[in-house]
C-alpha cells in the first residue's frame, strides 16, 4: 500500500460506491425511485421504522435531511403520513401502494446490480467482501462515535 493515498481501501471503496450508486441510481430511476431513499424504502417495507424520527436512526441521518427526503418522498407519492396513534406530535409514515408494487422490480434491480458487479468473484469472495465490510463499518461507527465533535471546539 505505501504512500500512495488512492490505493488505500478508504479510496477504494468510496470509487466503489460512487460506482453502486450511479449504477443503482440509473436503474431505479425508471421505476420512480433514488437510491438516497433505498434505507427509508426498506425500513417501511420491513415496518422497522414508522416514524421520522425513527428513519432518520435507521438510515443514520441527521433529522433535517430525512424531513426534506420525506417531503420529496410524499410529493412524488411513494410515501403517507398519518397521524400517530399514540402520540399526537408525530405523524406515521407508510409506503403508497404505488411503491409498495414497485418495490419487487427495484430489489430485483439492485440484486441483479450487485451479482453484476461481482462477476468473477466465487460464493465465498463475495461473502467475505461482505463480512470484512460489515467489520469496517463497525470499525467505523465505533470510531465516529467516540472522536469528539468539530463544534465542541
Amino acid at each position: 500500500m505505501k504512500n500512495d493515498v488512492l490505493s488505500t481501501p478508504g479510496h477504494l471503496i468510496s470509487l466503489a460506491a460512487r460506482a453502486f450508486a450511479r449504477l443503482s441510481e440509473a436503474r431505479l430511476k425508471p421505476l420512480g425511485f433514488g437510491v438516497g431513499q433505498l434505507p427509508v424504502l426498506v425500513a417501511l417495507q420491513d415496518g422497522k421504522a414508522s416514524t421520522q424520527r425513527d428513519l432518520a436512526r435507521f438510515a443514520k441521518v441527521e433529522q433535517p435531511p430525512m424531513a426534506q427526503m420525506l417531503a420529496r418522498m410524499e410529493r412524488d407519492g411513494l410515501i403517507e403520513r398519518t397521524p400517530h396513534p399514540e402520540d399526537g406530535r408525530s405523524s406515521r409514515i407508510v409506503l403508497t401502494k404505488a411503491a409498495q408494487d414497485r418495490m419487487p422490480d427495484a430489489v430485483e434491480t439492485l440484486f441483479r446490480g450487485n451479482r453484476e458487479a461481482m462477476d468473477g468473484f466465487t460464493e465465498e469472495e463475495a461473502t467475505q467482501l461482505v463480512a470484512l465490510l460489515t467489520r469496517l463499518i463497525a470499525n467505523l461507527d465505533q470510531l465516529t462515535s467516540t472522536e469528539p465533535s468539530s463544534q465542541s471546539s
